[in-house]
């Protein structure tokens, strides 16, 4: 349906070693984009997304960088531009989901999870936003999540940080718009499909909110929402928080 609408783009995903990350980098190629897909660790899972890309007739690169370094985030967009000549779209997906009851949280493991989410989402933002201003036009998505708006059982770490990704997101929505740039926010509730082994599971946020819909979210109905976000006819949505969470959460 969206074959080719995205011909010619260029996108950089983090932490598209699996789930919404590696839905998302698969969807936006399948729209015709190349795609950098990022990890931290994970460089065979993320060389494993690159090649199904590639073998679908797209265009891929692997890059190993963690988000909270600024160099690495420079050089990984450097690297972006040097393979594609472009950044267009920018996908802040990388994340920690980890588990630790609020009394119990050392100060190092609040600031490394707060750091992965929000302060790798700026450095991300800043390194790609000069390609997108010298195009005239970007898009940039922030993975958000329902427990920064419900709140999370022993997430506290989390759940602020996906709150500052609202306010960041509006922020660089209002400070980029005149530039062509948007920025969105999407918010996944409860999405289904295997986690990885560190991100434990967790009694539902807030007493767990009631689902309206029935059931899990996937991961491929996230990446769609991130697409049309990204298309051109997306282009007067900007700063706003789109949640893909079954009616979970009601603004």
């Amino acid at each position: 349906m969206h074959e080719g609408m995205l011909a010619g783009k260029v996108a950089l995903v983090t932490g598209a070693a699996r789930r919404n990350g590696r839905a998302t980098a698969l969807a936006l190629a399948g729209a015709g984009a190349a795609v950098v897909v990022n990890t931290r660790t994970n460089m065979a899972e993320v060389e494993a997304v690159a090649a199904e890309i590639r073998a679908r007739g797209g265009r891929a690169l692997a890059v190993q960088a963690d988000v909270t370094a600024e160099a690495e985030v420079a050089a990984m967009v450097a690297a972006a531009v040097a393979e594609f000549g472009r950044l267009d779209i920018l996908v802040n997906n990388a994340a920690d989901r980890a588990l630790a009851p609020f009394q119990e949280m050392e100060l190092a493991e609040w600031r490394r999870v707060v750091s992965i989410i929000l302060d790798g989402a700026f450095l991300c933002a800043r390194a790609a936003l000069p390609h997108m201003i010298a195009a005239g036009a970007g898009r940039i998505i922030n993975m958000g999540g329902v427990t920064g708006h419900i709140g999370a059982y022993q997430r506290a770490h989390v759940s602020t940080a996906k709150a500052g990704l609202v306010g960041l997101t509006k922020a660089l929505a209002v400070e980029f718009g005149a530039q062509g740039i948007t920025v969105n926010c999407v918010v996944p509730g409860k999405i289904g499909g295997p986690r990885s082994a560190t991100a434990g599971e967790a009694p539902s946020p807030a007493g767990g909110a009631r689902v309206l819909t029935g059931g899990e979210g996937q991961v491929e109905e996230v990446a769609a929402m991130i697409l049309h976000l990204c298309l051109p006819a997306s282009r007067f949505i900007t700063g706003q928080s789109l949640h893909i969470s079954g009616g979970a959460y009601l603004p």
